[in-house]
């Protein structure tokens, strides 16, 4: 197995692996529980807080890019589904349809952004395209697990930590792919 596949593969498990911890999370892991509802975490000053889950949810958006830049288009819908599928399997009962929804679309408009960006530059691309998918993530789960957005600037923000914390990282990669002469899938 060359080493373009196997990073993929990595990558693909750790893309599987964001749904569980996210499902995790939002039951164990928190400043505040609130009882029968989310563990919350500090994301911003003046009290903005979000689901804990979203620290998985904004590095499953990066992860997917990732996926898609070693293993191409075709695995990556097919982790994307696996991944809906996964969603609504490990969700609370009361959350399963905005849990699923929300996956399978903010992963899909990720997808849509990412796939014309990538050849523009990665980081640019990375950092739109999961931009534009927890902005969606975060309305559609919102939206249909409690019919309110009041989450919605806690949730945005403590995606969006975890893809500016990966973009050092991205960097690396993209300089280490240039430097070996490795082109995206």
């Amino acid at each position: 197995m060359d080493r373009q596949r196997f990073e993929g593969l990595v990558y693909l498990a750790g893309f599987i692996a964001c749904v569980p911890a996210a499902n995790w999370l939002i039951g164990n892991v928190g400043t505040v529980c609130i009882p029968k509802g989310p563990c919350l975490i500090p994301v911003a000053p003046f009290g903005i807080t979000a689901p804990s889950g979203v620290l998985m949810i904004g590095l499953a958006l990066v992860l997917r890019d990732l996926v898609q830049r070693r293993l191409g288009k075709a695995w990556t819908l097919g982790a994307i589904g696996v991944g809906a599928a996964l969603s609504g399997l490990v969700a609370p009962p009361a959350l399963v349809i905005a849990s699923t929804a929300a996956f399978l679309l903010s992963e899909l408009a990720d997808f849509a952004v990412y796939t014309p960006l990538q050849k523009r530059g990665l980081i640019r691309a990375v950092l739109l395209s999961s931009l534009v998918g927890l902005c969606v993530d975060s309305v559609v789960f919102l939206y249909l697990a409690f019919g309110s957005l009041d989450y919605l600037a806690g949730q945005i923000i403590g995606k969006a930590w975890m893809v500016l914390l990966s973009i050092p990282v991205i960097r690396l990669l993209r300089d280490r792919d240039q430097r070996l002469g490795i082109v995206a899938a």
